[in-house]
């Protein structure tokens, strides 16, 4: 950086404000999934959502991502007001702006890894041709490129590769990551987590990652606790200080 250069200042990508969600069970019965949740993520962060099953952490995740509406409140994304927009309006925005990388990888059977990374491009308009070289160019940095004609079926441990390839190809400004090792042994969850972490930092993409598992969470730069639907720590993780020592 030069001596009279400036820092360049983060956005906030993430903005949360009162999020509410209440789910109505048979009977009328109302379950409170998540209790007035104020949170904002910054441009270039990785955040763990972290909690035990039934904190509300999966629930989060879907308000973030335009998955569910909520009961009240708002989420913003690069200053949009996701919450509010409708189904179309959400579905282009997503496609656009997010990325997911899912546990059980969510791939098209009927597409080998090449087709499978590419789809995103497509539907942002991209032509074939530059589709096509996207995903040979991600799928050579994620170690596959000896397996681009393969399928889902024939991959087995290289399926969550062609899933991280799919959700950073279009260098989205987000990619939510819900539990994406929790298939994975310790070797290859470590080369995983390294993976995200580094096309993260290289194009300065925030990552939401939403686990259970407290060493996968030290991955992140933050780690936001829920309990029970709230808000209980928000904290840095143990790669993050190591980082800035």
């Amino acid at each position: 950086m030069e001596e009279n250069e400036k820092p360049r200042k983060r956005r906030v990508m993430i903005h949360v404000k009162d999020l509410r969600k209440e789910y109505t069970l048979e009977g009328g019965e109302s379950v409170v999934a998540l209790k007035r949740i104020n949170l904002n993520i910054m441009e270039g962060e990785l955040c763990c959502i972290f909690g035990t099953s039934g904190s509300g952490k999966s629930t989060l995740l879907n308000q973030l991502a335009g998955l569910e509406k909520p009961t009240f409140g708002d989420v913003y994304i690069r200053g949009v007001p996701i919450t509010r927009l409708s189904e179309n309006q959400l579905a282009a925005f997503r496609q656009k702006h997010i990325g997911f990388v899912f546990q059980s990888y969510n791939l098209l059977p009927f597409m080998n890894a090449v087709e499978n990374v590419a789809m995103p491009l497509m539907f942002r308009g991209d032509s074939k041709r530059d589709r096509t070289r996207k995903a040979v160019a991600m799928l050579k940095k994620v170690g596959l490129g000896n397996r681009m004609k393969h399928y889902p079926r024939q991959m087995s441990g290289g399926q969550q590769r062609v899933g991280i390839a799919r959700a950073f190809v279009a260098r989205p400004d987000v990619v939510f990551a819900d539990e994406p090792t929790g298939n994975l042994d310790s070797k290859t969850t470590i080369e995983v987590m390294d993976m995200i972490k580094s096309f993260a930092r290289k194009y300065n993409q925030t990552i939401v990652l939403v686990t259970h598992d407290p060493e996968l969470a030290q991955y992140a730069d933050r780690i936001v606790t829920l309990v029970d639907g709230r808000i209980v720590s928000d904290t840095k993780g143990e790669h993050n200080e190591q980082e800035n020592k």
